[in-house]
């Protein structure tokens, strides 16, 4: 029997025989078009949480595409780093990266004071990418209540205050794209985080309200939902991570950060509400997806149409995840009884 994964694959494969002539006729030249406004017009990006990881990857693929970038990061040594890097892909010489160092989740009145700073040097954002943000993974009951207070303050404020600072100008311009970065832990609540899904959920909630809002005035929303990328941050979860949820997310293959920050950059250049990586990231987004935006009809009628056999495919998953957490339940309490006896 074909795993899960590999079912998903062959039928993506399937849906891009019978839609993909449609798709390419409506939306080719649409796509072609857009790209090119945008690239040509969004000259000035801030990348908070951008001295590491997906975010630094974002500025990278972002500076190769002529624009401006401003990295806001409180660890000042991995700015500078960053700064170096990020510059070794010039397109010219007029490109400039400015680093800030600021927590862009404990006081507003200061992160937006460093990005007016940045705006007065740099030009009005074009587009804010939300990159800031951290994990840590536990069995509810053993996490300390001030780890979801942690968390919720990073991933989701650290979200809101730069986004915050931004908005008003965009909407007077009549331009602009804000992003943010949720996680596939925050279309699916799994076991150990408990703490970190809600913060990423939260992120969902904010992307679709405040599209809403900022929709009539040419400004657009992207959310992103990588997988478990290869990171320092994802390296430094894993030193604590409980048993079960290594098991879990071993079920799935982790991608590189310039992976993820590809397909984050292509579709906030096109104009995509979601973006998502690889077949399970897909199929995440059209179970998950309820009233979201869509960017084309064409979207919309994917989803429709693939709905039930997501579902049908998202049940072997569940079931093989409880499976997981049951196995390691028996052998720990066999090393418990073990234990008591020796």
């Amino acid at each position: 029997m074909c795993p899960p994964a590999y079912r998903v694959t062959v039928l993506l494969s399937v849906m891009s025989s019978t839609f993909g002539r449609v798709i390419k006729m409506m939306s080719e030249q649409f796509l072609r078009a857009s790209v090119i406004a945008l690239i040509t017009a969004q000259k000035s990006y801030r990348v908070t949480g951008g001295s590491s990881g997906i975010g630094k990857c974002i500025a990278i693929e972002c500076y190769k595409q002529g624009a401006f970038i401003t990295l806001v990061a409180r660890n000042e040594d991995r700015l500078v780093q960053a700064k170096k890097e990020i510059e070794k892909h010039s397109i010219n010489d007029k490109q400039v990266v400015l680093c800030i160092s600021v927590d862009v989740s404990q006081d507003y009145g200061q992160v937006e004071n460093v990005i007016k700073q940045a705006q007065e040097k740099l030009g009005p954002v074009d587009m804010l990418v939300n990159c800031a943000g951290m994990s840590v993974s536990g069995k509810f009951e053993d996490l300390e209540v001030s780890t979801f207070e942690k968390l919720m303050s990073i991933n989701y404020l650290g979200s809101v205050y730069p986004s915050r600072a931004v908005i008003t100008t965009m909407k007077e311009r009549r331009v602009g794209r804000i992003v943010f970065l949720s996680s596939q832990a925050g279309q699916v609540g799994l076991f150990g985080f408990t703490a970190y899904s809600s913060s990423k959920f939260a992120i969902k909630g904010l992307a679709e309200a405040l599209q809403m809002e900022v929709k009539p005035y040419n400004v657009y929303v992207t959310v992103a939902y990588p997988p478990d990328t290869d990171t320092p941050g994802f390296a430094e979860e894993n030193k604590t991570k409980p048993l079960e949820t290594r098991l879990i997310s071993e079920t799935t293959s982790i991608c590189t950060p310039e992976q993820v920050a590809k397909q984050i950059v292509k579709d906030a250049i096109q104009g995509n509400f979601n973006s998502s990586v690889g077949s399970d990231g897909y199929m995440l987004s059209s179970l998950t997806c309820g009233m979201s935006p869509v960017t084309s009809i064409t979207e919309g009628l994917q989803q429709v149409v693939t709905m039930g056999l997501f579902r049908m495919l998202s049940l072997f998953y569940l079931g093989s995840f409880d499976n997981i957490i049951r196995r390691c339940m028996i052998e720990r309490a066999k090393y418990e009884t073990a234990d008591k006896t020796a």
